[in-house]
């Protein structure tokens, strides 16, 4: 069944859209203040198709996101009171509790491992408002961790090129069913 390389044609189709580099900067700085998915998903086929444009694209990813990290700051500072139930309904409370922990215990570090890691941005960059962190290492650290993070992965990608998408092409609708199946796996585990 051929379900993801259809996907992954539609995606780089659309990777390739003039407009994609505005829809990368608006899914960039969204995600690190309120959106759930992060620019990786955008930023890695836009660098395949257009390799000579990988690190613009990178450029402009890490500008929106640490953007979009200021505007999460700023929720923080301001309207914690109006999003703390939202926190709790979307199952982010626990996270922004580990967080002010993390922060009591590494600051600076704290914000930059969560630039550049898959945890969750957004719930940092809020948390570093609620507790009011210096606005300047706050700055340092997201354009640091966002920067290393949105750099690698389009020098990767970037590298791979034409010879990168069409293995990717090839061999993506198993890739596809194996990550399909690991995932059940885990959810039977994490379940008993």
């Amino acid at each position: 069944m051929q379900l993801f390389s259809a996907l992954y044609d539609r995606v780089m189709q659309w990777s390739r859209h003039p407009h994609a580099p505005r829809y990368l900067a608006g899914l960039s700085f969204a995600e690190s203040s309120f959106f759930p998915i992060p620019p990786d998903v955008m930023l890695a086929p836009m660098a395949l198709a257009k390799p000579s444009r990988a690190w613009r694209l990178a450029a402009l990813t890490t500008v929106a996101s640490v953007v979009g990290g200021l505007f999460g700051y700023l929720i923080g500072l301001f309207a914690f009171d109006a999003i703390e139930p939202l926190l709790h309904d979307m199952g982010y409370y626990e996270k922004y509790l580990q967080a002010k922990i993390w922060f009591d215990e590494w600051g600076f570090w704290a914000i930059f491992l969560a630039g550049f890691s898959p945890i969750p941005y957004k719930v940092f960059t809020i948390t570093a408002g609620v507790i009011s962190m210096s606005l300047l290492p706050f700055l340092i650290a997201s354009l640091f961790g966002r920067g290393l993070r949105f750099f690698l992965v389009a020098s990767l990608m970037a590298w791979g090129g034409g010879r990168m998408e069409q293995r990717l092409r090839t061999y993506i609708d198993r890739i596809g069913w194996i990550m399909v199946l690991l995932l059940i796996i885990v959810v039977v585990i994490a379940k008993y």
